[in-house]
């Protein structure tokens, strides 16, 4: 069994040991919906206005706006709460 020559020092270890669990940096792209523009991951379902470009260069909502997401969770935290 091959034995190495030298001691690696602890600097070098780590710098070769850092290089493996670098993360690629999310592809963030804004929402082609030229109402919203907000930044979104791409291939993904824009959070703010909820909608998706199809191939033919449409859009298609897919969720609720976000301020009535919103209102809905809170209308739920209210109804849990008086529950209690």
């Amino acid at each position: 069994m091959p034995v190495p020559k030298e001691r690696h020092s602890k600097a070098r270890k780590r710098m070769r040991r850092s290089q493996k669990d670098k993360m690629p940096s999310p592809n963030i792209v804004y929402c082609p919906n030229p109402q919203c523009g907000a930044p979104m991951l791409s291939h993904h379902v824009c959070p703010e206005c909820g909608t998706v470009r199809r191939r033919d260069g449409t859009f298609l909502s897919v969720m609720k706006p976000l301020e009535e997401r919103e209102k809905e969770r809170e209308e739920r935290r209210k109804a849990r709460t008086k529950e209690k």
